[in-house]
């Protein structure tokens, strides 16, 4: 909240004031009223600002805070140490991506089939302006469908095209035209693959034309014709058969997502990928640090005051850092200590991290990491215990910002209540130099009438 202050005037009756007299009297008022309220003044200002800057070092401090508290969070839940990397002996036949839930692992699969999209086209045309036919086509998709009335007028392959296309209740059929040397065809295509997301074309009512659009599987003839029948994937994992209506498949193995390209067979390979537990690390040993650099800059000390933090002494401050590094410097949920994984403690209170002696702690696995970290009586775990007490809505860190911007405001009604003073000193000062000014005016007239009587005396007795 901003504290201000604001001159005081009288207008026309203080910028005028002492030109009876020839006195300066505005600037006496001005002068008098500035010394009264100099101290108070200073007070507000000295507190603001003290206030404003313990609003900004606590909010560097909270930030510094929840900063740790999330790179903590894979390593005290256990994510961190869950990623796994998958790899396919041959990408063209398929490729693979993994999440946190796939075990490590050797997986044999054979792709026999694909999944394809139905397409169908009809017969052709002299073109796509050409009239098909009156009535009302209908196009369904499993359980969904669309229908397309057609007047009397009838309807070419182009309206139709974009009727379908443009149909808010689409099942999932797109529509367009290929003209070839026997004329124009109409083609509809199924927007995924599957065999259930295949579709029927049908029609009733009118003259009968739109039966040259008709589709279905278990139809004996069929107005259109197949170009692409929808299929199912088929694969099989280890001789298991499976199937999938995408070529993109997921769920059939535990947190393993494969993209079938081709026909052949290949291996999948799940195994344990370390980076992630060791970028976790990394960062949770960046955000300590980070800490640690915003805790020397708020309480250093500094034998002139120019650069003195504006939290040194702070008690709450001072707490934080001590239950940090009494907790970064005890044992871990298995016992061990940081410097078992690479990570020791510096003379500045920082952390160093040796990523070689990381990486040999994480070659079994990660379990000696997770251990160290993760669990209830991880070191990650009881970290994020006081780190949520102090950055909480309800957390010490949030009430004191809050109690220093109430401060604030109270401050800046301090502030409005000695402009006000000030405003009402300033009009007493002026009424009294007003009536002072009134007066030597009145002298000065009486005086310069005397001088004139007594001159006008002096030039007659002679």
């Amino acid at each position: 909240m901003a504290i201000t202050t604001t001159s005081t005037s009288s207008g026309g009756t203080l910028s005028s004031l002492g030109s009876g007299s020839g006195l300066p009297l505005a600037d006496m008022v001005t002068q008098l009223v500035a010394a009264k309220k100099a101290p108070l003044q200073n007070q507000i200002t000295s507190q603001a600002n003290t206030a404003k800057t313990q609003i900004s070092a606590l909010g560097q401090v909270s930030s510094a805070l929840s900063a740790l508290q999330t790179a903590l969070k894979g390593l005290s839940d256990g994510t961190a140490f869950q990623t796994r990397k998958a790899a396919t002996s041959d990408a063209s036949v398929f490729s693979v991506s993994s999440t946190t839930g796939a075990m490590s692992g050797s997986y044999n699969i054979n792709v026999s089939q694909l999944a394809t999209a139905l397409k169908v086209q009809s017969a052709g045309v002299a073109s796509s302006d050409a009239k098909v036919g009156t009535g009302t086509l209908t196009i369904g998709v499993g359980s969904k469908s669309m229908s397309i009335d057609i007047g009397s007028d009838g309807a070419s392959l182009s309206q139709i095209r974009d009727a379908i296309n443009k149909n808010s209740n689409n099942p999932g059929v797109s529509a367009t035209i290929v003209t070839g040397s026997d004329g124009a065809h109409l083609v509809l295509s199924s927007t995924a693959t599957g065999q259930a997301n295949a579709f029927t074309v049908s029609s009733s009512g009118g003259d009968g034309g739109l039966a040259a659009l008709n589709y279905s599987p278990a139809a004996s003839s069929n107005g259109m014709s197949v170009v692409n029948a929808a299929q199912d994937a088929k694969f099989t994992i280890d001789g298991m058969a499976a199937t999938s209506a995408s070529n993109t498949v997921t769920g059939a193995i535990d947190g393993i997502t494969l993209s079938l390209w081709k026909q052949g067979t290949a291996t999948l390979s799940v195994s344990n990928d370390s980076s992630a537990a060791s970028t976790a690390v990394g960062n949770f040993v960046t955000a300590y640090n980070n800490f640690v650099g915003v805790y020397q800059q708020l309480t250093a000390y500094d034998p002139s005051g120019a650069n003195t933090g504006p939290l040194i002494g702070d008690a709450t401050l001072n707490s934080i850092k001590s239950t940090l590094s009494s907790m970064i410097s005890g044992p871990g949920g298995n016992g061990a200590m940081l410097n078992s994984i690479g990570v020791t403690l510096q003379i500045d209170g920082t952390l160093k991290l040796d990523t070689g002696a990381l990486s040999t702690a994480l070659s079994d696995g990660g379990t000696k990491v997770s251990g160290l970290f993760a669990g209830a009586n991880g070191m990650a775990t009881k970290l994020n215990s006081p780190l949520t007490d102090w950055t909480a809505s309800s957390g010490v860190l949030t009430t004191r910002t809050a109690n220093l911007n109430k401060q604030l405001r109270d401050l800046s009604t301090r502030q409005d209540d000695l402009n006000a003073r000030m405003d009402a000193l300033t009009a007493q000062y002026t009424k009294q130099f007003t009536a002072l000014d009134t007066l030597v005016t009145k002298l000065n007239n009486t005086g310069s009438y005397l001088t004139q009587q007594f001159d006008a005396l002096t030039k007659s007795s002679k």
